[in-house]
């Protein structure tokens, strides 16, 4: 399918039913602190259903006060963000631009020669991507708190040493712990191994190829450093990159990146001990029930409320965007609509 532009069709024709999609938006008109700004859903390659809402929203923490999305909006993609840094390293990988994900980390850094000791040097590229790094690092205290490693890293003088300097508390592969460090890592690189800036990277490597030419990736001010969750994206062209998840890597009959590496890097790979989620690599992997039948399904997830869920056995793809930044409860709100109004238009 061409991914360009989308067939846009009635939910009927791919066997969804529009009364629970009409039911979503009659909640969502009647409850005012569910700051959801798009809900679209695609099924069999084809747009179905496509909503947006006004609401409060934010630029990396800036605010941008009540904005009218529609289908041209930029949005903060947040630790969706992530989920791209994946696809890119598969291309990479792809490219043979990166040997394997088993090499170690500090081999690409070595500015740090200081930091090459026999703990960081059994730290890999894998080990990053499954967020088991083994390195201390706190990222489950609010940004507002001075122990949150995350923002540690953004106000540091060099954000790549700060993180490769933290001290190894578990061997690598064994605790999942979240780590924005190790993705920013992982975003260097990318870099590196392509020769350019990260931005043109993801625009060569996946984003023009899905036909992705309206994007923006926020950078650090001091440094100039994208962002780890910077990029910004229309949420069609979100569900694209949903899309190209459920078609096994291809678009428009091109193998943009390998079906291994999306079979392989939306596989289980780790458990966090305190969700009922997987982790593969940079991705979540979690299940639904619909109609008595589990449903398995792959998630790009941003803070605020942005989701991509990618359904492969529906083939079927939803995505939110939210400005629910400073709500921890209603960021849980897109997997809600996700579960009772979206599978539930599920007719076959």
């Amino acid at each position: 399918m061409s991914l360009s532009d989308w067939t846009i069709d009635n939910a009927e024709s791919a066997g969804l039913r529009s009364e629970p999609l009409r039911d979503m938006i009659e909640w969502l008109d009647g409850c005012s602190h569910a700051n959801i700004h798009s809900v679209l859903v695609a099924r069999h390659g084809r747009l179905l259903f496509e909503h947006y809402r006004p609401g409060e929203d934010e630029c990396w923490g800036e605010p941008l006060g009540n904005v009218a999305h529609g289908a041209n909006s930029l949005h903060d993609l947040r630790s969706v963000t992530k989920s791209v840094i994946s696809l890119l390293l598969g291309v990479a990988l792809d490219r043979k631009l990166i040997n394997s994900i088993d090499d170690p980390v500090v081999h690409w850094f070595p500015e740090y020669p200081d930091l090459r000791t026999p703990e960081k040097e059994r730290i890999t590229l894998r080990h990053l991507l499954m967020m088991s790094a083994g390195l201390e690092w706190n990222e489950n205290v609010p940004f507002t708190d001075p122990r949150n490693s995350e923002v540690r890293m953004l106000r540091s003088a060099d954000q790549y040493r700060y993180v490769l300097e933290q001290p190894v508390v578990a061997p690598g592969g064994q605790i999942w712990n979240y780590n924005s460090g190790g993705t920013l890592l992982l975003e260097a690189v990318i870099a590196k191994a392509a020769g350019g800036a990260l931005d043109d990277v993801a625009s060569e490597f996946l984003l023009r190829p899905l036909g992705i030419r309206n994007f923006a990736w926020t950078k650090n001010p001091k440094s100039g450093i994208p962002e780890v969750g910077g990029l910004r994206l229309c949420s069609r062209d979100l569900a694209k990159i949903g899309q190209l998840v459920v078609d096994g890597g291809i678009c428009n009959g091109r193998q943009i990146v390998s079906q291994e590496w999306v079979k392989e890097s939306t596989a289980a790979h780790i458990g966090p001990a305190d969700l009922t989620y997987f982790y593969g690599y940079q991705w979540w992997l979690g299940r639904s029930l619909v109609e008595g039948r589990e449903v398995p399904w792959i998630c790009a997830m941003g803070h605020g409320g942005q989701r991509i869920f990618a359904v492969p056995s529906l083939d079927l793809v939803a995505v939110f965007t939210a400005g629910l930044y400073a709500d921890a409860i209603n960021g849980r709100l897109p997997l809600v609509l996700f579960n009772r109004y979206v599978l539930g238009a599920v007719a076959s």
